[in-house]
This record gives C-alpha cells, structure tokens and sequence, in this order.
C-alpha cells in the first residue's frame, strides 16, 4: 500500500484504436513541472494515481494536452455515472451559475427543493426525508449521529453502538473510518470508541463462513448486547471487491434491526445512481434500509451527497442544529437534478445491466488464465474487480495490481490506484454510458496488461519494445 507510480517519462508503444490514442512518452514530459508542483505543494498522502495530468474529459474519454486520450475505467472514482461532462449536467451548471445564483447556505432556494423532491421521488416508499451535504464522508458521519440519537430515544444512554464490518470503507472522518474495517485508517487513531465494532463481511473468498452468526459472535465477543446496539452500517457492496453479501445475510440481518429497533444504513455512496444495474444497490437484496447516504455518482461531476431516511430518524433535531454551510449548494443541485434525470431518462441503469455479463466474462476469462496469482473477481452491473495475489495462496499481491494497473495506462485504459484492505483490487468503475464495443476492447486491454504485468514481475524491467502494441 501506499506506492506510488513513476513520474519519469518511460517511451511506450503507439496505440491508435476506435476509443484510445497514446501518441507520446507516458506521462509526457512537458507535465512534469505540474506533477512536480503538486508534489511541492500539496501532503505526500496527495500522491498514488497515475501521472495522468488531466486536461479534460468528456463520456467516457480522459485527455491530456499532448495528443493522448484514454478510455476511461475510472469515472473519476465512481463519480460520472451519466459520463464525463455530460451536456445535460454542463448546461445545467451553466444556467444555473447565470442565473446569479451561487450560494445560500440553508436559506431556501427552488434548486435545494426540487433536488430534494426528486431524491424523495427515486428513494423506496418510507424513506421521504432528505438531508444534502457534500461529501461521503459527511453522509455517514451524519447516519452515525442520527442513529445514536434514535438509539438514546428508544433505549436509553447504553443504546450508542454502532456495528460495521471489517475491509469496509466509509468515509475519511473519525467515526467513519472506525465504522469502516480498514486496519490501516485505524492504527493511528489513539482513542477508538469501544462502541463502534466490527463484524466479518461475508464476501465469501476473505471471509469464508457467510452465516448470520458470525455478526452475532463479533457482538457478543464485543461485550456488547443488541439492546445496546443503536445502528449497523453497510457497504451495500464493499467497495474493495465488488463484494456483496449473500441476499438471505442481509435479510437476516435487517430482521434483526427491525426486532431489536437498530437503525440500518446502507451506504451507496459508491453503490447508488445505476451503478450495480440497479438504481439502489440494495434493490438486488430485496430489502430497505432506514437510512441511505449516498453520494459521489449522484451530480456526475460536483461535489454533493445526502442522507436519505424515514421522518422518525432525521427529524430528530430541531430547527437550526443539523445544517451544513454548503448543504444543498444550488449549482451542485442543478447538476445533481440533471444528471438523475439523465440517468434515468436514458435507461443507464439499463445499460450497467446488460454489459454485466460482457464485464464479468471478461474477467473470469483472465483468471482462468492465471488461476495462481488472481484469486477472486467479481462484477455486478458496471462495477468489477480483479483481486491479485501471491502465487497459489491468499496473501493479498499489491505489486502485481500496482503493475497491471500501470501498463493499463500506457495502453491508453485510465484506472485509479489499487484499492482493498491490501491494495490488492485492480477496481473497473466506466461511465454508466460505455458501449459494448468499448468494454470488450478495454478487457482485452487489461488482459493484455495482466499477462505482461506477470511476466514483468520475474525479471527487473520489461523494454518497451516487448510491450503489446494495440494499433
């Protein structure tokens, strides 16, 4: 974890298909002065993607300003599920921005409304209040706080805790990266809340035994009871896989909220917006949560997110005392409106749909190839992952994702970094708007880059010239 990828510029093979031009050395020279400049300027914890200086994107493309375009894997971190720049979401900031209308804090605005009537209108039956922040991580720091509170009211001062799940990844604040699994966020964090617990994630390859029990033990092994506990938070799906749990776990596992009042939240910060194949991720379980937070692919470009839950748990607080100064930011709110509307409109939910099986086909193909050294991938609507390991074992493999990642970009196919507890997760994430031809040329890219990648791992450096050219 923590690698980074080289910034010299290394001379790579010309590629010139239908949706990838690489024309110049990766990265180009000339971007040096910027990398470099961000690298004076900003945290060192900044750094980890690849050296792509971004001029702009549009759909499913990535451009630099050197004659380079890559098709794009990334959607700026699952962020443009309508795709990049989408022109409905373009002229929505637009006219919004010349309508003189920028900001207004909590004062009320027709954007802020309209935003939240049309959140309301997608969110299941039930669930018709809605809270808009900006981040992710303000979305589950918030469900953290309303479900304490719903906890006080229905059993006193004992009902504060708060049970996640281990690898899981809500957020970068305090109480989300404790409600989150990751090992590497907690261990510099000296006063952890003994009410906040996780249990095992039942993905079914890390953690082999998917039975409800195992969340019933890692409370009891907690010392705590489920009159104690005020809200569990899920991943609908692991961001570190895809990984989801098996439908009759969460079905369990939502009875026993409703038994116990335990308030449930699922996070679709990642998960939401047709990302899976279907608009809530938590449709493919068959079961409804309290509280949603959701964000990242809901604007398709700026930053907004919201919590999503029933009257009784976000009308706890008076007037005045849960706002946010950017809540419901009125650009942010016609971009948001705009690219809901192009989501559903244009059936990409639909689309996510019917290139599943194209994704997870071409995934299985690779590992079957490499049975040793990739050993789990998963997909489910547009979202996908290739888990690399130590040959013939389960220890996590960073340096293998880190190369496969990396040759994917000198082929003209942009991934973000490695992702999972390990960074052992090669993560596919394409605008919602990818055709079929598309997809099936970018998995014979990251075949292409697997198998090189693999063999470049045996031996100190791979020339260019024994790279694959893809013309």
């Amino acid at each position: 974890m923590g690698k980074e990828f080289s910034i010299e510029p290394r001379d790579v093979p010309r590629v010139e298909t239908k949706y990838r031009r690489i024309v110049t050395p990766i990265p180009h020279p000339d971007s040096l002065a910027t990398l470099e400049k961000l690298r004076k300027f900003e945290p060192q914890s900044m750094r980890g993607q690849p050296p792509i200086v971004w001029d702009r994107a549009e759909d499913i493309f990535v451009y630099d300003k050197y004659g380079n375009r890559w098709l794009d894997w990334s959607s700026g971190v699952l962020v443009t599920n309508a795709g990049h720049c989408a022109p409905e979401v373009k002229q929505a900031i637009l006219d919004q921005v010349n309508s003189n209308l920028l900001h207004n804090y909590v004062f009320p605005s027709e954007e802020r409304a309209a935003l939240a009537e049309a959140l309301a209108g997608v969110a299941p039956k039930g669930l018709e209040k809605v809270f808009l922040l900006t981040t992710g991580s303000e979305a589950t720091e918030c469900a953290i706080k309303l479900s304490r509170a719903h906890g006080l009211k229905v059993g006193g001062k004992k009902k504060i805790g708060i049970v996640g799940f281990e690898r899981g990844f809500h957020g970068r604040t305090l109480a989300s990266q404790q409600a989150g699994g990751m090992a590497a966020q907690k261990s510099w964090i000296v006063n952890l809340d003994p009410a906040i617990i996780n249990a095992p994630f039942p993905d079914g390859y890390w953690q082999t035994n998917t039975s409800f029990d195992t969340f019933l033990d890692a409370i009891d092994r907690a010392g705590l009871k489920p009159d104690e506990i005020a809200g569990v938070m899920m991943e609908t799906y692991q961001g570190v896989g895809p990984d989801f749990a098996p439908v009759e776990y969460v079905r369990q596992l939502a009875e026993w909220c409703r038994t116990h009042q335990v308030v449930l939240v699922f996070d679709e910060v990642q998960a939401g917006f047709g990302r899976t194949g279907k608009f809530w991720a938590f449709e493919h379980y068959g079961v409804t949560p309290d509280v949603i937070c959701c964000g990242k692919g809901i604007s398709s470009s700026l930053p907004l997110s919201a919590v999503i839950g029933r009257a009784e748990i976000m009308d706890q607080f008076p007037p005045g005392s849960m706002t946010s100064t950017h809540t419901g930011n009125p650009v942010c709110a016609a971009a948001a409106l705009a690219s809901v509307k192009k989501i559903i409109g244009q059936k990409l939910t639909e689309n996510a749909a019917a290139l599943e099986p194209v994704l997870l086909a071409g995934l299985k193909k690779i590992q079957a190839k490499h049975p040793q050294v990739i050993g789990h991938v998963t997909a489910r609507g547009l979202v996908g992952g290739m888990q690399a390991v130590k040959p013939g074992t389960k220890e996590p493999d960073h340096d293998l994702a880190h190369a496969i990642i990396e040759r994917c970009v000198w082929k003209g196919l942009l991934l973000f970094s490695p992702v999972g507890a390990w960074g052992q997760t090669v993560k596919i994430a394409p605008p919602l708007t990818i055709p079929r031809d598309a997809m099936e040329e970018a998995l014979g890219v990251l075949a292409e880059a697997t198998d090189e990648a693999i063999v470049a791992l045996d031996k100190p450096q791979t020339p260019a010239h024994e790279l694959t050219a893809t013309r």
